[in-house]
């Protein structure tokens, strides 16, 4: 009797340790949804409601995407479509939900020294490099900054030379940057407008078709990755798109900054 007592109390030791593990999400994504204060707003009300703990990691969508090709997060935030399909492709993710959308700008100094107002993205970009106007990039395989690359692919230039500098940093940082030099830049717009209070770029290249820039809530593949949390990464997945959370995210911003910073696109499902 005592030794199947024990047997019962080290197997119900065992549970709960193993579900107190599992109470901790590893969360990869942007650095536009962490400067926005988005996820300051959701997460918190998320762990509330729930009793997990999520460890928030913001980086590039390069390097979150590669964090999760290695089983290092649970799920992912991230805003590279061709990225993620080929993510998916390669068997990493379990699952791939849309959840938001803005839109990518290009913004720069008000007098516009490269006369770009007005013009379509690939045609401004062109024109910024013909003029070897400074252009501040990102530089970092982030989502901005595979959007970047695909434009300057399609109008064939190989940015280079003094004009064209890469920052390493986050969307942010890049911001000040492109301030302090009076240089051109892209950038989501969510970004742009919770740093607007502190630059002076304008925005002068918008709403054209190839800046959409849509965010993906992804979970990773227990079975190719078996010691992630694949339960939670499910909970706060299906948090991103519930109607409750969905509605949060179509008024966020729009008390600070007179505007909402992303359109929530699982409202209609």
């Amino acid at each position: 009797m005592v030794k199947k007592l024990l047997t019962l109390i080290i197997l119900l030791l065992t549970v709960a340790q193993a579900g107190a593990l599992n109470r901790d999400i590893i969360l990869a994504t942007t650095t536009s949804t962490q400067d926005t204060g988005l996820l300051d707003d959701l997460i918190p009300l998320f762990e509330k409601q729930t009793g997990y703990r999520v460890k928030t990691i913001a980086v590039g969508t390069g390097q979150a995407l590669a964090m999760g090709e290695r089983g290092e997060a649970d799920v992912l935030l991230v805003h590279s479509p061709a990225a993620e399909e080929k993510f998916m492709a390669k068997g990493c993710g379990l699952s791939r939900r849309l959840v938001m959308h803005n839109d990518f700008v290009i913004v720069g100094p008000g007098k516009d020294p490269a006369g770009i107002k007005g013009l379509t993205a690939a045609e401004a970009i062109k024109k910024i490099s013909s003029e070897k106007t400074l252009f501040v990039s990102r530089g970092d395989d982030s989502g901005t900054h595979k959007l970047e690359k695909s434009l300057w692919e399609k109008v064939g230039i190989k940015p280079a030379g003094d004009w064209y500098i890469e920052t390493g940093q986050g969307m942010a940082e890049t911001l000040r940057i492109a301030e302090q030099k009076r240089g051109y830049t892209i950038t989501d717009r969510g970004t742009y407008l919770s740093q607007r209070k502190l630059i002076k770029l304008q925005i002068l290249v918008e709403k054209d078709k190839p800046l959409i820039n849509q965010y993906s809530v992804i979970v990773i593949n227990p079975d190719v990755f078996p010691n992630i949390n694949p339960e939670g990464a499910r909970v706060l997945a299906d948090f991103f798109l519930s109607k409750d959370t969905q509605l949060r995210i179509k008024n966020f911003g729009v008390d600070k900054y007179g505007e909402a910073l992303f359109t929530p696109d699982g409202l209609n499902r």
